[in-house]
């Protein structure tokens, strides 16, 4: 990008590695301010560092607590970035996990709980700050594997993962991705948010670290880097001649279509009332 982003602010999620590292890096290098929201302080303050001495400033790059599989830590995240009186220009919601199986400390599926549930309260928490500093973007990263999923089954998303590798629920959580971003894109309409989803391509990672070693050996073909993976996400985040152009499913910033399940606006909504009943139960105390 040439035009500069001076003055921005951001909130990456899972920014400690892989494409949410490259996303934040390049993000400050145009001049965001960005908040790397992530679990783990010792691996989210190496990249904080890093870019703090890149662009020779030290409050260029922030760590922001949080575990998208808690939302008692998901509200206290939103609150601390609220706290700070920040407008918020870009919520570039990456984190997530695949292979891995369980429930979150909230009670859901661990691969839905962490990439939609998390993200679906954060987003809302910080819906009003980001309309406060419109033109703003959300950018959500979910996955081509959302076409594996034909629905959502509501039954089974408090439950532990069932299936061999975790693979059937990682697609229904990248599906939920996409109907979050278009539902969010339909109620964001006029406001000057624009909401976009991404396939960031097979991306050689720490997020394939629990998927089978067989798995791993047979994708390994088909992976690119972190920076090839970064490349639509930052340009979501950035690109001048994306504004107004909110809904879009994206890869190798190229506009692409999603899955026919992925663009049921009646499905879509009944995610986001069941998340909005999921995630009013967990209250602030």
């Amino acid at each position: 990008m040439k035009h500069t982003l001076t003055g921005q602010v951001a909130i990456v999620t899972g920014a400690n590695t892989g494409i949410g590292r490259i996303t934040a890096i390049q993000l400050a290098k145009q001049g965001v301010r960005v908040f790397l929201a992530c679990r783990a302080e010792h691996k989210a303050q190496r990249v904080v560092d890093e870019i703090n001495q890149l662009t020779g400033d030290a409050e260029r790059a922030h760590f922001l607590p949080l575990d998208l599989g808690d939302l008692m830590s998901v509200r206290r995240a939103a609150q601390r970035f609220l706290a700070t009186g920040l407008p918020l220009h870009i919520l570039v919601c990456n984190a997530g996990l695949a292979g891995q199986k369980g429930v979150t400390a909230s009670g859901f599926e661990l691969a839905f709980g962490t990439c939609h549930v998390g993200h679906f309260l954060l987003t809302k928490l910080l819906l009003e700050r980001l309309k406060a500093s419109a033109p703003a973007r959300v950018v959500v990263v979910s996955s081509k594997a959302h076409r594996h999923a034909k629905g959502i089954d509501f039954a089974t998303l408090r439950e532990p993962t069932q299936s061999p590798g975790g693979l059937k629920e990682y697609a229904v959580a990248k599906l939920a991705n996409l109907l979050f971003s278009r539902e969010l894109a339909s109620q964001l309409k006029g406001t000057g948010v624009d909401v976009f989803a991404l396939h960031p391509g097979i991306v050689a990672s720490d997020v394939w670290r629990a998927v089978p070693a067989v798995l791993r050996y047979l994708i390994r073909p088909f992976m690119v880097t972190p920076e090839q993976g970064a490349a639509t996400s930052v340009w979501c985040a950035t690109a001048p001649e994306l504004s107004g152009q909110s809904g879009g499913y994206y890869e190798k910033c190229q506009v692409q279509s999603a899955s026919p399940t992925a663009q049921d606006s009646a499905l879509a909504h009944s995610l986001w009332q069941a998340s909005e009943h999921w995630t009013c139960a967990f209250q602030q105390p």
